[in-house]
């Protein structure tokens, strides 16, 4: 089975380079690599045996309204006349060297796009000024990102992808703008998406999938207790030292510090589960039915918003883990599908945009 893409153009509207590119696609359905059976070892293959290339990007950083700051993470297109910028966003404690990001800065250099990487408050060198951390619903700073892009090249066309809780915050942005999103953004991408909050909390706390819970929590508590030397009202010491589940640090942290009444409140209103359906734009869904951070009928309502939005196109393969998708014969030399799935969804959407727009 592949997946295919054609479109009925005419061929002088477009560059020789884009051509070239579109007869030379062709993607094979997404294979699990043998040598990495099951969901988990899918999932820490990345952490612990990626290495991607960094890429070449400059730091800038941005001013927010609320006194705070936001890195970008800048790659200047290595062509003259980019078809378009790629702004990606991390997820759960990521950085700018987490090696999907790295991955993805490297699709778009290779494809001669520019590219932008957000890190969230709290995620970069530097602890942010203010109170706040980021969170999974939080959907205000990417705004402002979007907007200022906007305004700095407002004949670029722009596309996003979101990892993880980035892809939450992706899909979350996408729904609340509906058809008022900037029409320079022309598609998206999320990668193994937290649907649906609550029961993602609920599923990280079980069996082995505990060991992901406790290596986020560590990093976020260590955040947590950085933030008591310059807020010291922020929570009493004991409470966050007595932390044994993320319910525990959305409860006492994430929620108050948002505006949220609790934990359950702050998952029930950030899930991007309720904001997909009033997506606008053509969005790719790449998550695995194994992945151990949502358990699997989760998808079947991602289905059932897809059913009334077409404007969703998924892919939902049997195994690949979270933010894994590892494929190839020879665990040597790997292959990693997420990535290149992801721009290459995005890259046809440009060349049709190109084509209507012609």
């Amino acid at each position: 089975m592949r997946f295919e893409y054609s479109v009925d153009v005419n061929h002088a509207w477009l560059s020789r380079s884009v051509l070239a590119r579109l007869e030379a696609f062709e993607m094979t359905q997404y294979s699990p690599a043998w040598w990495l059976p099951g969901a988990h070892t899918q999932t820490l293959w990345g952490k612990l045996f990626r290495r991607e290339p960094l890429q070449p990007t400059v730091m800038e950083r941005w001013d927010t309204p609320d006194g705070d700051f936001l890195d970008i993470h800048r790659l200047e297109a290595t062509s003259p006349s980019p078809a378009a910028r790629l702004l990606v966003l991390h997820g759960l404690e990521g950085t700018i060297r987490s090696h999907y990001a790295q991955a993805l800065l490297g699709e778009a250099r290779t494809r001669g796009w520019a590219a932008d990487m957000l890190i969230f408050r709290s995620c970069g060198d530097e602890m942010n000024r203010t109170r706040r951390f980021y969170h999974s619903g939080e959907t205000t700073d990417l705004a402002l990102v979007v907007n200022r892009l906007v305004e700095e090249s407002p004949g670029q066309p722009l596309v996003l992808v979101g990892v993880s809780l980035g892809g939450n915050v992706l899909l979350k942005y996408l729904g609340e703008q509906g058809t008022k999103l900037p029409p320079q953004i022309k598609a998206a991408a999320a990668i193994s998406v937290p649907f649906d909050l609550a029961r993602s909390s609920r599923h990280i706390n079980k069996g082995f999938a505990r060991v992901y819970q406790r290596h986020f929590l560590r990093s976020l508590r260590e955040k947590a207790f950085e933030k008591l030397e310059r807020f010291p009202d922020l929570i009493p010491r004991e409470r966050l030292a007595a932390m044994r589940t993320m319910h525990d640090f959305d409860d006492v942290i994430t929620a108050p510090l948002h505006g949220f009444r609790d934990a359950d409140d702050y998952y029930s209103r950030s899930s991007s589960l309720g904001w997909i359906g009033r997506i606008s734009i053509p969005t790719l869904l790449l998550s695995a039915v194994d992945d151990p951070f949502l358990p699997a009928d989760v998808l079947d309502q991602v289905r059932a918003e897809a059913n009334r939005n077409p404007l969703l196109e998924l892919d939902f393969p049997p195994h690949g883990g979270h933010a894994g998708f590892i494929t190839g014969a020879n665990p040597f030399h790997p292959d990693y599908y997420a990535e290149r799935r992801a721009c290459q969804f995005l890259a046809d959407h440009l060349v049709r945009d190109l084509a209507l727009a012609g």
